[in-house]
């Protein structure tokens, strides 16, 4: 259904504006329903206290436009496309955008992160209305100069013109737009007239990337900061003994060797600890440098002990504590319909499968880093977060402060993925400088990232199917992970509600190791669990694998069901697409293709692999994707988006490994853990369902599906179902079989 274009709204709870001394109208907007009512807006763009507002967009006497962006860019393309929505309504050409990244302001926002692959989703209307308003006044503003009706004004292009051909520009009018009352109600513009959005935008950062001009948290630096770099334990479950540090204070550039953790410990301990603070309760030894080079040589030259404080855990302790839960009672169950005991029962057959994935690293381009400036008037924060508001508070109980001492500046930050959520390393940089009095930068190595961090949990899937009658009549998911998923499963995607009789059971084993949300939380394998699944019970009922998912989300559709969060007409729709555009069924010889739909992150996504054998080994040639995300903003980035997470899907269900003795991570560095390689990469072709739809994320809901239709195609070329992954690892047949 499309959304209406005819808005209304308060302008008390939606609209500031405020004329400029220098002059131009300043416009602050209510970006997610999360700006405070009572916000007064500066009247002095050079006295601006960021403080003091939410985000806002300033209009210049000669007309450019700059807006100030308030949600943390991790690649994910935000800072690009949330201004565009702006620029679309205000009509202003985009080469007169200026876009710039606002620092956190905890007084005015309720939801200044990224994650979930829910910004641009939440930001549809309001940042449309923001620029639909302003343009509004400026018409105004010239009707009143005219002395004609604003209805017989359109603007354009950044410039207004009445019945009788004459025009003002914007600037013309910013000063008396600025004196105006908001109006109640605009007319937001039809998807047909847009000419910003659904156009290919190249990143507003983009210069700034290429030419390596001061972007990312690695760049910030300050006159007279010290560098910063930790030694952590080398085992979860470890805490530091005794460390001798002489060598290191005796070596050039080295400024000194401290310890901290005495904070953390406390603020662990409290009550209620921050769900970002993936902290250990050791103390740690801190080198301070005049560079991150002597800082890092400076750690290698501590020797420390240390001491067992909780169990030392390996991955096969973990494999024997998940596969005890599956064949357990109890847990969680998170949707319950019908009787899955009575349909197995009564069923003529019980398909039962156990799917397995290892722990992973983030590994993000960037490794953690983070400026802190601790004194005793405030403290000041600078770096790559993707939580900057949880930060901030964790920051002021952890040393004591008051949430009005501490500013977060944030930085373009290269690479998230979930790991940024966690602010680990920000609590370490700020006590660090709570510590010294000085300005320091906490600097991580590729090692540290990898050895000390948080990881996506280890996860093991029982799902189970019974069939009477050549049906579908059972469906049983039981999931046992490592400290539990993020949010637990989401008990209503797809299958729910399609299969009458439908049991979803979660359970987990508490360890010391730290996990946490890794990109596509919670889905990022159970998509390929499930879809592999799928492949294998249309097989063992002798359908079609394709009309097997097109009946099942026709029974959604017979039986609505208000409590599923996926579309099954949208579902079947991406199905459809993609399996006209990757010509499913009728590839050449020696083309093998497996197939996976799924919903998750508010879009819906089919994707069919394709792979060849080449020496008996597997390789993926090509990918056909086709997406319902509603409206695409920005195509470019669109496709940025989808095919990166093609890519990482794939190269993780393939490739990536990671496990542990003892507590200790047994990799460190890319020579030890695999990512997909450039010569590894497909060719990703990449296909939209065109609606007039609000859009929905993409930085993650192409990611899941494709292990499982990676899987599929493997088995089809080997006959072997793949239930383990990395599967490259776990690939015991090397010949085709089909």
């Amino acid at each position: 259904m499309e959304p209406s274009n005819k808005i209304n709204f308060s302008r008390r709870s939606f609209l500031k504006t405020s004329a400029l001394a220098s002059g131009g109208m300043l416009i602050g907007f209510n970006l997610f329903n999360a700006c405070k009512q009572d916000v007064k807006m500066p009247v002095d763009l050079s006295t601006l206290n960021y403080n003091d507002f939410n985000a806002f967009i300033k209009i210049s006497p000669e007309g450019k436009v700059t807006i100030f962006a308030p949600n943390p860019e991790i690649g994910q393309g935000v800072k690009t496309s949330m201004p565009m929505l702006i620029a679309e309504e205000l009509d202003v050409l985009w080469d007169d955008v200026y876009v710039v990244q606002a620092p956190l302001d905890t007084e005015n926002y309720t939801r200044q992160l990224a994650g979930g692959s829910q910004s641009l989703r939440l930001a549809w209307e309001p940042l449309r209305q923001t620029g639909a308003t302003a343009k509004q006044m400026l018409v105004n503003a010239a009707a009143a100069k005219w002395g004609v009706n604003a209805s017989e004004c359109k603007a354009k292009q950044g410039v207004i013109t009445n019945a009788n051909g004459e025009t003002l520009g914007y600037g013309d009018v910013v000063l008396e737009a600025a004196q105006l009352e908001v109006p109640e109600n605009v007319t937001l513009k039809k998807p047909e007239d847009f000419t910003i959005i659904g156009q290919g935008t190249a990143n507003v950062d983009i210069d700034e990337i290429i030419t390596g001009k001061p972007l990312f948290g690695l760049d910030y630096k300050e006159e007279g900061m010290l560098y910063a770099s930790v030694l952590r334990p080398p085992a979860f479950g470890q805490v530091l003994d005794t460390f001798d540090a002489s060598e290191a204070k005796a070596m050039p550039g080295v400024v000194d060797v401290i310890t901290i953790g005495d904070k953390a410990k406390a603020y662990l301990e409290s009550e209620k600890p921050n769900w970002t603070a993936q902290l250990s309760k050791s103390k740690k030894v801190v080198v301070l440098a005049k560079t991150t080079w002597d800082a890092f040589k400076g750690k290698k030259a501590i020797r420390a002990t240390w001491k067992e404080e909780s169990a030392l855990e390996s991955t096969e302790f973990h494999n024997e504590k998940l596969n005890e839960i599956l064949e357990g009672s109890k847990f969680n169950t998170r949707r319950k319909d019908g009787d899955v005991k009575k349909a197995f029962a009564q069923a003529d057959k019980v398909l039962e499968r156990t799917y397995e994935a290892p722990f992973l690293p983030h590994n993000t381009l960037e490794p953690m880093n983070f400026f802190a400036d601790v004194n005793d008037e405030k403290v000041r924060l600078v770096g790559p977060v993707q939580t900057p508001e949880d930060a901030a508070k964790t920051v002021a109980a952890l040393l004591g402060r008051n949430i009005e001492d501490i500013t977060v500046e944030m930085t373009r930050m290269g690479g998230g993925f979930g790991r940024r959520l966690y602010g680990d390393f920000v609590y370490e940089a700020a006590e660090i400088s709570d510590k010294i009095k000085k300005p320091i930068k906490m600097v991580s190595s590729r090692e540290d990232d990898m050895t000390t961090g948080v990881y996506r949990p280890s996860t093991k899937y029982k799902i189970a199917a019974s069939i009477k009658n050549g049906k579908v009549t059972g469906y049983h998911l039981k999931e046992a992970c490592i400290n539990g998923n993020m949010y637990g499963l989401i008990p209503n995607f797809f299958p729910a509600a399609a299969i009458e009789n439908y049991q979803v059971d979660t359970a987990n084993y508490k360890s010391n190791i730290t996990t946490g949300a890794w990109r596509a939380p919670y889905t990022n394998f159970l998509a390929s669990a499930e879809q592999s699944f799928f492949d294998e019970l249309a097989e063992e009922l002798g359908v079609d694998r394709v009309q097997l998912h097109m009946d099942l989300l026709e029974n959604v559709k017979n039986n609505p069901d208000p409590k599923i969060e996926y579309s099954p007409d949208r579902l079947q729709g991406v199905l459809k697409l993609v399996v006209e555009k990757a010509n499913w069924g009728k590839t050449a010889e020696g083309t093998y293709q497996g197939l996976a739909v799924y919903y998750c992150h508010n879009t819906h996504v089919a994707e069919v692999a394709d792979i060849e054998m080449n020496n008996g080994v597997p390789t993926v040639k090509k990918v056909t994707c086709a997406v319902d995300c509603g409206i695409v903003v920005n195509p470019l980035g669109a496709l940025n988006q989808i095919k990166g997470g093609v890519l990482d899907g794939i190269g993780h269900a393939m490739y990536s490994d990671f496990v542990f003795d003892n507590g200790v991570p047994q990799s460190n560095n890319f020579n030890s853990y695999q990512l997909i390689r450039m010569g590894q990469t497909p060719k990703v072709d990449v296909h939209f369902v065109k609606n007039n739809i609000a859009p929905t994320g993409l930085g993650e809901p192409t990611l899941p599906p494709v292990g499982g239709a990676v899987a599929n195609a493997i088995y089809k070329a080997t006959g072997q179902r793949l239930t383990k992954q990395p599967y490259m690892n776990n690939l015991q047949a090397k010949k085709v079989v089909g």
